[in-house]
């Protein structure tokens, strides 16, 4: 059956011309990604410590009419056995359930497969495709992004306006709105398989329900004042929540190149989350409110530079992150605080969490440098039901009154297809590592055709 799966973007490829489909572009990528740990007892490089994980992504586009076009996408993961060598985990959660000390299944799935067409200024997209909206949207850290069976409409007759309406009703991140609500659905536990890995891909890939009944999402993105670009986004995801995220990234030019972007965040749990017992007491779960500001200077050549701050209410239920992977653990955040690397997110969205971070970046023409750091305080004694958890493959989860602070540098650079960028993280946090401060070591290799 893999087989199968993965043989359908070939046959696309050599297809095309038979059944006279136009204009056809393959893309594609494959990974190595490598990540060493000295947290616990181990040391770097010991494969105790130590993750790695090969991906090959292979994309297909094209025109199959005039104004309509298609787009298939198909993701093939494996440690190649490094996982009984040379190190202890895996990156994507999508091999499954298997312990990684002791070996992992490969895994093939089709990540993306869509219709999209054209008439004046409207757009629509219709079946499996990566999103990108504040709240629900494709994680690229790791070493495979999760996708979404959806339908997207863009409409732009609105001079200077972009409106967005959007379905979406499965998902292959780990679905955690569901099984923390104690709904007790038959596949509750089967659809939200915990699995190996860093990142919030279920098991096997799997496409699940998303939430309880899927998700409507409606948008309007705005720049009629050209230097500043205001968005404004509302979610409906079934019986399990209302949200709403309004944002504002101004090019300020009263200051010459500073950049000055704010954010205001409100989740609202209703249905199966706020009928549950364990949530502060049946229908007193409490809305997740957050605001963040950014500033931001380039007026240096090839130089960025940039400061933060966010402030999440701490007596919300549900964190302020992506509601696709793993919401109530370690799925990344779009507040401008989050964190450098993914094994530290699931902080700055937490109730009660008081963030703030510093980054810059420089391109030095022979290589590009980043560095930041972030510091995250935590205060949400009333609220201790959904966030003292354990991050999966990671230790202890973010629980109360924790604290966190993340120091990360970075360099890449590009040798013609390749792309190489290795990543030092030096976390201090009292959820991970019984609260001692323990080093980080990334490598990633992409080749690209």
């Amino acid at each position: 059956m893999k087989l199968v799966k993965m043989s359908l973007v070939a046959a696309m490829v050599m297809g095309a011309s038979a059944f006279a489909i136009d204009n056809v572009k393959v893309n594609g990528d494959a990974k190595l990604y490598y990540s060493t740990t000295d947290e616990g007892d181990a040391s770097l490089l010991h494969k105790d410590g130590a993750a790695a994980d090969v991906a090959l992504r292979l994309g297909v586009t094209g025109d199959l009419l005039k104004g309509v076009s298609f787009g298939v996408t198909g993701y093939a993961v494996s440690a190649l056995g490094l996982e009984n060598n040379l190190v202890n985990n895996v990156w994507s959660g999508a091999h499954g359930q298997t312990a990684a000390a002791t070996g992992v299944d490969d895994a093939a799935w089709i990540s993306e497969m869509w219709l999209a067409t054209s008439m004046g200024k409207t757009t629509a997209k219709v079946g499996r495709m990566e999103l990108d909206t504040p709240l629900a949207f494709s994680e690229s850290w790791s070493i495979a992004k999760n996708t979404f069976d959806a339908a997207v409409l863009l409409n732009q007759d609105l001079p200077d306006t972009t409106l967005v309406a959007a379905w979406v009703g499965r998902g292959n991140g780990v679905n955690h709105l569901t099984p923390l609500a104690n709904v007790g659905s038959v596949n509750a536990a089967k659809d939200n398989e915990a699995a190996v890995g860093f990142d919030g891909m279920g098991a096997g890939a799997k496409m699940v329900t998303y939430g309880e009944q899927g998700a409507y999402a409606v948008a309007a993105i705005n720049n009629s004042f050209k230097p500043l670009t205001a968005q404004a986004w509302y979610y409906n995801v079934g019986s399990v929540l209302d949200a709403y995220w309004l944002q504002a990234d101004w090019d300020c030019q009263l200051i010459k190149d500073v950049k000055v972007g704010v954010q205001y965040v409100n989740i609202d749990p209703k249905g199966v989350v706020d009928s549950v017992t364990g949530f502060l007491g049946a229908g007193n779960a409490k809305d997740s409110k957050a605001y963040a500001i950014q500033l931001a200077y380039e007026g240096i050549q090839n130089l960025k530079l940039s400061a933060a701050y966010s402030d999440v209410d701490e007596d919300g239920v549900l964190n302020v992150a992506n509601t696709s992977t793993n919401n109530t653990v370690n799925a990344q955040s779009k507040l401008y605080t989050e964190a450098a690397w993914g094994g530290n997110y699931g902080y700055v969205g937490v109730a009660g969490a008081e963030s703030w971070n510093v980054k810059a970046k420089y391109d030095a023409g022979f290589a590009k440098f980043c560095a930041s750091y972030t510091d995250v305080e935590i205060n949400n004694a009333s609220n201790g039901v959904l966030n003292n958890v354990t991050v999966r493959g990671r230790g202890v989860g973010k629980g109360n009154n924790t604290d966190m602070q993340e120091v990360a540098l970075g360099a890449s650079k590009s040798f013609g297809p390749l792309d190489t960028r290795i990543q030092y993280v030096s976390t201090d946090a009292d959820g991970q590592n019984n609260g001692k401060r323990f080093d980080t070591v990334n490598a990633y290799l992409t080749l690209n055709f």
